[in-house]
């Protein structure tokens, strides 16, 4: 353990769940890297999430994290808490009037597979969405013409105080991409609403998504997802085009041949490599077009050499 991580586990109170210092985080994203971080916590439940945050001293700064799909650890690691909700988030269950409850771990593909199996449409959209449930919350994740907004009744979370809060669908101010809710909540549950349908549309219009996702993204590659968020009357991978950026690199990161608003780690790429290639990627669009592109995979920690605490 290092002398940090050491130092920052002697202020942190009990916990039910796990406290691991100097955890790796590169086998926890989807481009396989990124540095440690100084401590993970894997809460045990909602409640033990909860007392967690209450007792935690106030100037620990708390970072929470998903499946690691669309996110960027830096090479230098992450200070702090990192939160990254397991098996207890999981759960989906399905309720009354067509509606779906999901803990924030679990998979989007999986609730609109749960959806299916009720024989509750709506919900199909989810498949395309390659991450858990907590992240299409924070971000208001969408595909193909749908987006959270459309469909979500209320989202359960806790705060960095340790209060339990619930927020209907208005107060989550979502626009694209975005959800006004402070990053100081943490969200553990949600419930969506979706329709009375025929199970075999249903998963039509799944393999339908499943097929188009396929044949036009680079998913079998360590990627993620869309980089950047489409500026208003444009699409980002068009921009990128045609600034001459598909297939450019900077060490082992690439921008994909087959979708040019997908990054991808070709194997030996470092945090900085992937990062420093969409700097360029928006300095190019923003010459050739006037277009500014905005990050849409989130980014964290510091860089190498940088001190954590």
């Amino acid at each position: 353990m290092s002398m940090v991580a050491s130092h920052l586990i002697d202020r942190l109170p009990n916990a039910r769940g796990e406290l691991i210092p100097d955890a790796p985080m590169a086998p926890l994203t989807w481009f396989r890297v990124g540095g440690p971080a100084e401590v993970l916590f894997r809460p045990a439940d909602a409640e033990d999430l909860a007392e967690f945050l209450r007792d935690c001293p106030a100037d620990i700064p708390v970072t929470i994290v998903g499946v690691g799909s669309n996110l960027l650890v830096r090479d230098g690691g992450v200070p702090g808490i990192v939160i990254r909700m397991g098996k207890p988030f999981m759960g989906i269950e399905v309720l009354d009037d067509c509606r779906v409850r999901a803990g924030t771990a679990a998979l989007d593909m999986a609730v609109a597979r749960a959806a299916m199996e009720a024989d509750i449409a709506g919900l199909e959209f989810f498949r395309g969405i390659p991450g858990s449930v907590g992240g299409a919350l924070r971000m208001n994740g969408g595909a193909y013409e749908k987006e959270t907004k459309d469909v979500l009744i209320e989202a359960v979370g806790v705060t960095r105080a340790g209060d339990q809060v619930t927020y209907s669908q208005a107060d989550m101010g979502y626009s694209y991409r975005h959800s006004s809710v402070s990053t100081d909540v943490y969200f553990t549950s949600a419930v969506f609403q979706g329709g009375a349908g025929e199970r075999d549309e249903i998963e039509r219009r799944m393999n339908e998504i499943t097929e188009r996702r396929e044949t036009s993204q680079p998913i079998r590659t360590r990627t993620g997802g869309s980089t950047f968020k489409n500026p208003e009357g444009h699409k980002s991978w068009q921009l990128i085009d045609a600034a001459g950026c598909r297939g450019l690199r900077r060490g082992g990161a690439q921008v994909s041949e087959k979708h040019c608003n997908f990054l991808i780690n070709t194997g030996d790429a470092s945090a900085s490599d992937i990062e420093a290639l969409g700097e360029e990627v928006r300095t190019r669009v923003k010459e050739t077009s006037g277009v500014a592109l905005d990050w849409e995979i989130r980014r964290i920690g510091v860089a190498a050499g940088e001190v954590l605490s």
